[in-house]
């Protein structure tokens, strides 16, 4: 039977899509085959056809139990012979065992799908020894390196185990493989033969955007969220505790919403996938153990809470997005310090992983941060070009609707490849940058760099500046990442002619995700979606000086200009309404709330506003139980170090938690703390600084009081200053 025919029969489809044709002759002529094709490009079925097709069974390899099962039932489902498809892994007993080696035994069964951690037990090596076996397939292959995202040691091994069964050709199948994985998973495997095919990365129906994470993050997700409601989604967190934060508080907001991470019962996960599946909810919030192998085509939006560890893991993820080709919306949030936290993580890992986690990181805050073409940046990644103008899916990004300023670059662009070609093209990124800002260290003074004419000669510019114009040199080849010794800069050929015929290159400047100096727990409550009414934030400007002057107080007393700027995104005209704005709360509300809240509700009745009603987000009380805590024990005058340690906290982070307390109206008394620590004149010359202060930044106390105090001291004391005056 010819390959039409049979994928007319077994899958009911008339024509090959993409590379699914030639790849399934590769292997129905008996060759290794190595497959690169992105996620909903049809994958399973280049090796499940000739399975079906070929004497003998298929030992298919796959990481997860969920997905060997939703492969198991699929192909059950285009077959009468219940047995022509087994699992063969840890969740079987003896009896399944024995009903799966007896349908193998007698050519039944033609897919065998096993994790690599069942695929070493010697009994089932000594079993398929014996059978007739096609080919092995090793699906999502990119776990068997260690430059890719998802590596696992036992997959490692693989070619030692399919050699000990039979010399049988192997298919390595992944959604997304840069040239370094590429070239290991094939040495690893020692298939470096193999036919390879790669069909484009690019998806053009997806859009991409990158917001910048502030602590308003999950407001900006319900907001989100809830203008397209009935529509399905899933959104990635790193930790399984902010999976569980994130569900809930979709939950509280009215939003159908499911968790889903390895912490969770075997049960309830199958649960909250089939839910998912099933259309019983509309999202799921996961951590990166969910989506594997998941054949939902209708995804409508991809959210990262927290960035990826790398741009195959953010990549695939986004992937799940969109399959059918309808729409497809991948939302990232970034703020550095997010990568700071996962190369904190890093630090207990070996060196040789650490340095592959951070050059993989690096390329993650290189996509967050750029203002090109996001479609383009990626596709580079992946060693694929992209025309930013006339491609498929050219405008599909943030960038590329709102795009940045440019300027004119080619002196700047003609330094950097000339510090390349003098420093020998030994150095990566982080060393040129260093190199032409003029910035020693170990690896340059060793080298003598630090005494070349050109060591600085980019110094009138910033390292954050030439790390982003190393960044668009690489995407239009005049550099490139050498892959041996992954990272080093080389100059390719296009770069060299550029030297020697410099013509006109226009930088666009990188979106800044710097945070204030200020590093109150307070942040602007402005999002990237809605900025507040400018006018009704000058009436209530107004207003609360003229409260403040009432009572005595200075104005951010009474409230902070984030809590204004909240008001006039929310409108609210109700107390309870108004309690639930950014730094507000109950007693503040009950306190000051009554003007404020007249005042906006006239507002909104003259100039007709039509009120966002879903933007009031109710929180789940997640920390109303630490809050208790803090406000009974602080009444027991315990002393804070001990109150900190009993909740597994640093000093600084109790602080934010009282401020976040005392800024919402409620009474904290720490004065017991505070007399320990400053004597009666020094509390009140830091008492009369907050009176007469235009904002109480701490930044600004500061540098007023230039050393007298440190930062601990002057938070605490404006927390009992906020308490005497403010609540």
């Amino acid at each position: 039977m010819d390959l039409h025919s049979s994928l007319k029969k077994f899958f009911g489809f008339n024509k090959f899509k993409g590379l699914q044709e030639q790849v399934i002759k590769s292997i129905i002529n008996r060759n290794n085959t190595f497959v690169i094709m992105p996620t909903g490009g049809g994958k399973s079925l280049c090796y499940q056809l000739p399975a079906l097709m070929q004497e003998g069974t298929a030992i298919v390899v796959s990481p997860l139990i969920a997905l060997m099962k939703n492969q198991v039932d699929a192909i059950r489902g285009i077959s009468e012979n219940h047995g022509v498809a087994h699992v063969l892994n840890s969740s079987l007993n003896k009896t399944e065992i024995a009903q799966v080696k007896a349908d193998i035994d007698s050519g039944i069964t033609k897919l065998l799908y096993v994790a690599p951690e069942s695929l070493i037990k010697e009994e089932y090596v000594a079993f398929l020894r014996t059978q007739k076996i096609s080919f092995v397939a090793i699906d999502e292959a990119h776990c068997i390196s260690e430059w890719g995202h998802d590596f696992r040691p036992e997959y490692r091994n693989l070619k030692h185990i399919i050699k000990a069964i039979d010399d049988v050709p192997i298919i390595c199948l992944t959604a997304t493989a840069t040239e370094k994985v590429q070239e290991d998973i094939l040495k690893t495997l020692g298939i470096t033969d193999a036919n390879r095919f790669k069909a484009s990365f690019n998806r053009p129906n997806l859009f991409y955007e990158v917001r910048p994470k502030t602590t308003e993050v999950e407001k900006d997700i319900i907001r989100f969220v809830k203008q397209r409601v009935g529509k399905s989604g899933i959104i990635y967190c790193l930790s399984r505790k902010k999976v569980e934060e994130v569900a809930q508080i979709l939950q509280v907001n009215g939003l159908n919403a499911v968790p889903y991470h390895a912490g969770l019962d075997a049960k309830t996960r199958v649960k909250h996938q089939d839910m998912f599946l099933m259309e019983n909810c509309d999202i799921v919030v996961a951590t990166i153990a969910f989506g594997m192998g998941i054949d939902k085509p209708d995804v409508r939006f991809v959210i990262h809470h927290d960035i990826p560890k790398s741009l195959e893991s953010y990549y695939q993820e986004t992937g799940r997005a969109g399959r059918d080709d309808g729409e497809g919306y991948c939302l990232a949030f970034y703020a550095y310090k997010d990568i700071e936290k996962l190369e904190k993580f890093m630090s207990s890992k070996p060196v040789a992983e650490q340095e592959i986690g951070h050059a993989l990181l690096q390329e993650v805050v290189g996509y967050a941060e750029t203002s090109m073409n996001r479609r383009k940046y990626l596709l580079h990644y992946f060693g694929e070009e992209f025309d930013a103008i006339t491609g498929d899916g050219a405008d599909m990004d943030d960038n590329s609707r709102n795009p940045k300023k440019k300027h004119e670059a080619k002196e700047d662009v003609v330094k950097l490849l000339s510090v390349v070609k003098q420093t020998l093209q030994k150095y990566k990124s982080k060393e040129l940058v260093n190199t032409l800002v003029g910035k020693e260290n170990a690896l340059l003074t060793s080298h003598k760099t630090h005494l070349q004419p050109f060591f600085g000669i980019g110094k009138d510019r910033t390292a954050a500046y030439w790390m982003a114009l190393i960044r668009q040199v690489l995407v239009v080849y005049f550099i490139k990442k050498e892959i041996e010794q992954y990272g080093v800069v080389k100059l390719t050929d296009k770069g060299l002619i550029y030297m020697d015929k410099p013509s006109s290159f226009l930088m666009t400047e990188d979106h800044s995700y710097s945070e204030e100096n200020d590093n109150t727990i307070i942040t602007n409550a402005k999002s990237s979606v809605g900025a507040a009414d400018v006018v009704l934030v000058s009436l209530l400007k107004g207003l609360r000086k003229k409260v403040a002057t009432k009572q005595g107080v200075p104005p951010f007393a009474v409230f902070q200009d984030p809590s204004l700027d909240d008001m006039a995104l929310k409108y609210p005209i109700s107390i309870e309404e108004l309690s639930t704005v950014h730094g507000v709360g109950e007693g503040k509300a009950r306190k000051f709330g009554k003007e404020f809240v007249s005042l906006i509700t006239t507002y909104v009745a003259e100039n007709d506003v039509l009120r966002p009603d879903d933007l009031i987000v109710k929180s789940t009380g997640v920390n109303s139980g630490l809050k208790l805590y803090i406000i009974q024990n602080t009444d027991r005058k315990l002393p804070l170090e001990d109150i900190a340690k009993s909740k597994g906290k640093e000093m600084m982070d109790l602080i934010k938690e009282m401020e976040a307390i005392i800024y919402s109206g409620t009474k904290l008394n720490i004065d017991y703390a505070l007399d320990d620590l400053l004597d009666e004149d020094q509390q009140e010359e830091i008492h009369e600084y907050f009176m007469e202060a235009e904002s109480d930044s701490i930044q600004e106390a500061l540098d007023e009081f230039d050393g007298d105090y440190d930062e601990d001291e002057l938070r605490l004391m404006r927390i009992k200053f906020i308490n005497e005056v403010g609540n």
